[in-house]
């Protein structure tokens, strides 16, 4: 191994817990590491791995960390290569989709565990990595689920793999009787948070409801930085509308969410001046990026959580209460720089109501996605496969059942042609089988824009108040013969504010607000169809010509609609 730059420790809670840390490294393969939000896992446990590989005389290999999210990996790879002092991908680097800083000195790697999983293609035994840590793994998402799995079976063939497991939860039992493995506990903030309850007046609404909790804490403080938690971007954005309208005194409202910019993010972690900040955040910040400066956090109780509807077929994204463990967490992201407090927009009988952990996310998933995954990475049978959670007998059934209907597993469940291809494709199989007939069908430039149309939400807004200007501004989208084709008329439109490859942002701007059109989710809705048409032409050879909106003739629309049959057989109507 080649020489580190000198490796110190800021003074956090996981930092005095480094010689217990250590020690259970060297004498166990995996251990896992359990402290609140806030106690510095994410940026000082990789250090200590290579620390620890130091001390055990490792020769090759680096340390690999994972992050759920792609802004999670970025960003905390620039904080510890600033405090190891050295340049970003060079010692400390980072991998995400799309995006890769790292070089053959790289010996501590950030990056999605999406990336690592795929990593196991080409390299079963991961043989590039001498320690791997898994963070955030409360989250329980499929990727850190396959992860643990996969690395439970790995263990046994690689002898000299250290795996460290990083939660901030109490339920770090079912890691460490998993793995039969110790529990190194970490204590949670330096200062004590105080927690308040504001329940919801009579038909006050969640931007309302906010300003109020913002109004309470300024009462006492209007300088401290406030950190509050919303289900989704659009919540965000109606928030901040409210927020600036009313223009408290030195003070900047700053959005938070993955899609969001990089420059936009950078403006979270790099306070600037004396102003306040009231930071609104998706449940992003919950555990995967921390704050700087945070001195009050306002829980609006509720995120946006994917659940699978096993019998319309249909998997939804809805708003729902956040577990006492996600409260928790959330309560967490104060007092690290002083006493703290956390404003929680609910009853404490509420809180005391909810389930105590957030559901796996295998057990609110739809399988079909999960088994071609598993059978693309050579994994065994899903039922199986040590999950620390399995899945029903009857989802694993539908799921097999779906994946033959659209052609991608055989009577044998073997993955068929068809299958390999649409487990190299991100988006749930049978859109993904859609973009596989239209590539056959010559139709792939329409196909690419409903497909990823059908994958975000849909950009079309109702407000309550304005519903009626809303209905009649949308209505000339409408297809008499196809709610499918309402899609591409709306595209043909937009279009008209592109300039080759880039948009004519402010005039898309201004006919977003006069056509009651979500601005973001449509860039979100470009930037997947260039991202899908990227990775087809660079991995799977597609050929597609941009569809940029014409009439659709009688031969197009039955060739469309058949390319959306194979996709969703059953379902059609």
């Amino acid at each position: 191994m080649k020489s580190l730059p000198k490796i110190t420790y800021p003074d956090l809670p996981v930092a005095r817990e480094r010689d217990a840390i250590l020690a259970a490294l060297k004498d166990h393969q995996v251990v896992v590491v359990v402290g609140d939000t806030g106690s510095g896992k994410t940026t000082q446990l990789p250090k200590m791995a290579l620390e620890s590989a130091v001390a055990r005389g490792v020769k090759r290999g680096r340390v690999g960390c994972t992050q759920p999210r792609r802004i999670a990996a970025a960003s905390v790879a620039k904080r510890v290569a600033e405090e190891m002092n050295t340049s970003l991908g060079q010692v400390v680097g980072y991998q995400v989709r799309f995006q890769e800083k790292v070089s053959r000195d790289t010996q501590l790697k950030f990056m999605t565990d999406g990336i690592l999983l795929a990593e196991t293609q080409g390299s079963a035994d991961l043989r590039q990595y001498h320690t791997l840590i898994i963070d955030e793994a409360h989250e329980r998402s499929l990727n850190i689920d396959f992860l643990l799995g996969y690395l439970k079976r790995l263990l046994d063939r690689r002898k000299d793999l250290k795996v460290i497991i990083s939660s901030a939860t109490l339920d770090a039992g079912s890691f460490a009787k998993f793995y039969d493995c110790p529990v190194v506990h970490v204590e949670g903030r330096t200062f004590p948070v105080e927690v308040e309850y504001l329940p919801r007046n009579d038909r006050e609404d969640l931007p309302r409801h906010v300003a109020r909790a913002v109004e309470q804490i300024s009462d006492y403080d209007e300088e401290g930085d406030i950190l509050v938690f919303l289900p989704g971007e659009r919540e965000i954005r109606e928030c901040a509308d409210l927020l600036e309208g009313k223009k408290f005194r030195g003070t900047e409202v700053c959005p938070l969410f993955a899609r969001l910019g990089l420059q936009d993010q950078q403006r979270i972690f790099s306070p600037s001046g004396n102003r306040r900040r009231i930071v609104l955040a998706t449940n992003v910040a919950e555990t995967s990026l921390t704050i700087p400066g945070i001195i009050y956090v306002i829980d609006s109780g509720v995120a946006r959580i994917s659940r699978w509807n096993p019998g319309r077929q249909i998997q939804r994204l809805q708003i729902e209460p956040v577990s006492q463990a996600s409260a928790n967490q959330r309560k967490g992201r104060c007092g690290r720089v002083t006493d703290g407090i956390c404003v929680r927009l609910y009853d404490e009988e509420d809180f005391e109501a909810r389930s105590e952990f957030t559901d796996p996310e295998i057990r609110r998933s739809s399988l079909a996605g999960v088994i071609l995954r598993m059978k693309s990475l050579k994994l065994p049978e899903i039922s199986e496969f040590p999950f620390i959670d399995p899945p029903k007998t009857k989802n694993i059934s539908e799921g097999y059942r779906t994946l033959r209907e659209i052609e991608a597993l055989d009577k044998n469940k073997e993955l068929t042609p068809i299958g390999r291809e649409l487990a190299r494709i991100p988006v749930e199989p049978r859109l993904g089988r859609m973009l596989i007939e239209a590539t056959d069908r010559d139709c792939l430039g329409a196909m690419l824009v409903l497909v990823s149309g059908l994958t975000v939400m849909d950009p079309r807004e109702r407000p309550a108040e304005k519903a009626k200007e809303a209905d009649d501004a949308h209505a000339k989208w409408d297809d008499e013969d196809s709610d499918f084709l309402s899609y591409l008329h709306l595209w043909e439109d937009i279009c008209e504010f592109r300039d080759g490859r880039k948009w004519k942002r402010n005039q898309l701007r201004k006919f977003c607000r006069q056509n009651f059109l979500n601005y973001r989710r449509i860039l979100e809705w470009d930037n997947l169809r260039r991202e899908l048409g990227q990775l087809g032409k660079k991995e799977l050879k597609w050929k597609w010509r941009e569809f940029e909106g014409h009439e659709i003739n009688d031969g197009e629309y039955q060739t469309l609609h058949e390319c959306l049959i194979a996709g969703i057989p059953r379902q059609f109507g």
